[in-house]
């Protein structure tokens, strides 16, 4: 199993309390870490215990918008590309209609340029409704939405594995754009390209995405709606004839991890401290979701979640701790006393 760490940047209210001009090397210092820190005792010889990084692409807050800062996606893609040295780059996920396609794959391009090949491209149809209307562009329905991501992924393909790309499509249009330079990284034909994530777990139009362009999927961590997906991806495979065990089926999860259960009932009541105080109004439904999520635990808890969920086909978790710009304590744990065991 892989493992990928998402850096706090604001979005979920995840850096209040520490002053701006401190944000981002609270940020870069956590990226830095992620590059170099070591799975277990941390001795020469062992495995890097994270093989990525990962940011939201948002703009407010949530779990409702506030004046906190909440910052922007790829400017720290282009930041992490050049403070960074082995780690991957990833968002999870970029919304598409927040940036024309045929850029947002000249962007993606150029950060793959300045990390030496290390850029992941996430990408999904968007769904934070607020934020939309907000910044103009609108809120389409889900069936519009889930078109134009269809065929911004169309364009995005051709940008980075022909060097340009002609698409005339209901919402995208695309007439010989350039992509100079291309990626670094390369498929197993030798053409450009970068992996290309699609997240969300909509079984008509997202799923069947995924299973015709994908390289990796990420829908939801409980064991339950991740097999039911995956079981939906894998029919998508085979109605298209793609190969569905050639695709990665990720998931993203909430950590809370401590060295006793008494520990871990702690870090709780840190966490409902803190919803209580930064989004009272909705404190009730985020301290649920955080107690009722798979990887909440002891190490052992958690290896024994994880292997559920790794007998179910999920193989790259991608883990968020809520405390991380404050504390790398819970980090530290889990790369020491749970990524080993899945280290091979």
């Amino acid at each position: 199993m892989r493992f990928g760490l998402f850096i706090p940047q604001g979005w979920r209210m995840d850096l209040v309390g520490i002053e701006p001009a401190d944000h981002w090397e609270t940020m870069r210092s956590l990226a830095r870490y992620a590059d170099t820190a070591l799975a277990g005792s941390g001795l020469p010889g062992d495995l890097p215990a994270f093989e990525s990084v990962w940011v939201y692409d948002h703009f407010h807050t949530v779990p409702e918008p506030s004046e906190e800062a909440t910052h922007e996606a790829w400017t720290l893609m282009s930041a992490f590309a050049a403070s960074t040295e082995r780690v991957r780059l990833g968002q999870m996920c970029t919304c598409m209609a927040y940036r024309n396609p045929a850029y947002l794959a000249k962007v993606a391009s150029t950060v793959d340029a300045i990390s030496g090949g290390r850029t992941e491209m996430g990408i999904g149809a968007g769904w934070y409704e607020h934020e939309w209307k907000a910044y103009g562009y609108g809120f389409p329905n889900a069936g519009d939405r889930l078109k134009a991501l269809d065929e911004g992924v169309q364009i995005m393909s051709q940008m980075w594995s022909e060097g340009s790309a002609t698409l005339h499509g209901s919402y995208y249009t695309a007439d010989g754009a350039l992509c100079r330079p291309q990626p670094l990284q390369r498929d197993e034909a030798g053409r450009p390209t970068i992996p290309l994530w699609i997240a969300g777990g909509g079984e008509k139009r997202t799923l069947r995405t995924a299973a015709q362009y994908a390289q990796y999927t990420n829908f939801s961590g409980m064991p339950e709606e991740f097999a039911h997906k995956s079981e939906v991806l894998r029919s998508h495979c085979q109605d298209l004839g793609t190969d569905f065990d050639a695709i990665t089926r990720s998931a993203n999860f909430n950590v809370v991890i401590g060295e006793t259960e008494e520990v871990v009932a702690e870090k709780l009541r840190w966490i409902e401290d803190h919803y209580r105080r930064v989004s009272p109004d909705a404190a009730d439904g985020q301290i649920e979701s955080w107690r009722n999520g798979p990887l909440v635990g002891t190490p052992e808890q958690v290896v024994t979640a994880l292997r559920e969920l790794e007998e179910l086909g999920m193989t790259y978790a991608i883990t968020y701790f809520l405390d991380a710009a404050y504390d790398r304590s819970s980090i530290e744990l889990f790369a020491r006393e749970v990524v080993p065991h899945f280290q091979h």
